[in-house]
């Protein structure tokens, strides 16, 4: 009986300790040295924080003149346009850049050499390839062959083709982590291949991608900030222009960075409450 009993605690034992299978719980010096260190780390960015605002203070940086211009209609309309400007190309990338990168990554996973290469070859090419080098060659490559784009898709095309290259390796590396043995039961039912990576296998992927899906369209978000190469207007060239013409640079990109920490925040929450549900 006592062995019995003992054999049946075990599996609790296990359960209990599972968070702990990469590292030692610390002991009692450890969480004292925790707390102290968290209790230093924090007074000094306090300090660090105070020191900051007493100098933009003493800077005048802090004073109403530097931000009752924010108060205006006319300039909060301004900035709303920018912001449209930022959202409408982030919306049209994700929509460009994430079929492509998923068309890329099935022409990778192809048995068909040929698909596989050229898949291959362009997604590194692309991945390879900075973003702001591709901007400038749309920028100054391309009129030279005759060939003139308006600002707004001179910024989005190299967003989706750089972006799309991410998303096809995020969805081949989300393929190659599922069991094998989920397409070959889809197969030994009958299915070809394609049929069983559509109705089996992408669906699991997808998933498992949704938090790096998002994550990702975050990033083409910031992409967006480009804008200034090709003299598009989206918010942040729109802060810089308002800013150097105002004389309040440092208020409008603050302005700025809180749209686009509240931006990046509502995309959080949307992935934390998309992944619940699926």
């Amino acid at each position: 009986m006592t062995t019995l009993a003992t054999e049946r605690k075990r599996p609790h034992v296990r359960e209990s300790r599972s968070d702990d299978t990469l590292f030692d719980a610390p002991g009692p010096r450890g969480r004292r040295r925790i707390r102290i260190a968290t209790a230093v780390a924090t007074i000094l960015l306090i300090a660090l924080a105070a020191f900051v605002i007493h100098q933009f203070a003493a800077h005048g940086q802090l004073s109403a003149d530097q931000w009752r211009v924010y108060t205006l209609a006319p300039i909060v309309r301004y900035l709303l346009t920018g912001a449209a400007n930022t959202l409408l190309v982030t919306a049209v990338a994700a929509v460009l850049a994430f079929p492509l990168g998923g068309a890329l990554a099935l022409m990778r996973l192809s048995r068909n050499v040929l698909p596989r290469g050229i898949s291959r070859t362009v997604t590194e090419l692309l991945r390879a390839t900075p973003l702001l080098l591709l901007l400038y060659l749309f920028l100054f490559g391309l009129p030279r062959l005759g060939i003139g784009l308006p600002p707004f898709w001179q910024l989005v095309i190299p967003i989706v083709l750089t972006n799309a290259a991410v998303v096809a390796e995020l969805v081949r590396a989300g393929v190659a982590a599922l069991d094998p043995g989920q397409g070959e039961a889809a197969e030994s039912l009958g299915f070809t291949r394609w049929q069983s990576m559509r109705y089996v296998v992408l669906p699991q992927a997808i998933r498992r991608l949704v938090p790096a899906l998002v994550s990702q369209l975050v990033r083409l978000l910031k992409d967006s900030t480009l804008g200034y190469v090709v003299s598009f207007l989206e918010l942040l060239h729109r802060a810089q222009v308002l800013g150097e013409y105002e004389h309040t640079v440092l208020s409008a990109y603050l302005v700025t960075a809180a749209v686009f920490i509240v931006v990046n925040a509502s995309l959080a929450k949307f992935a934390d409450t998309l992944e619940r549900r699926v």
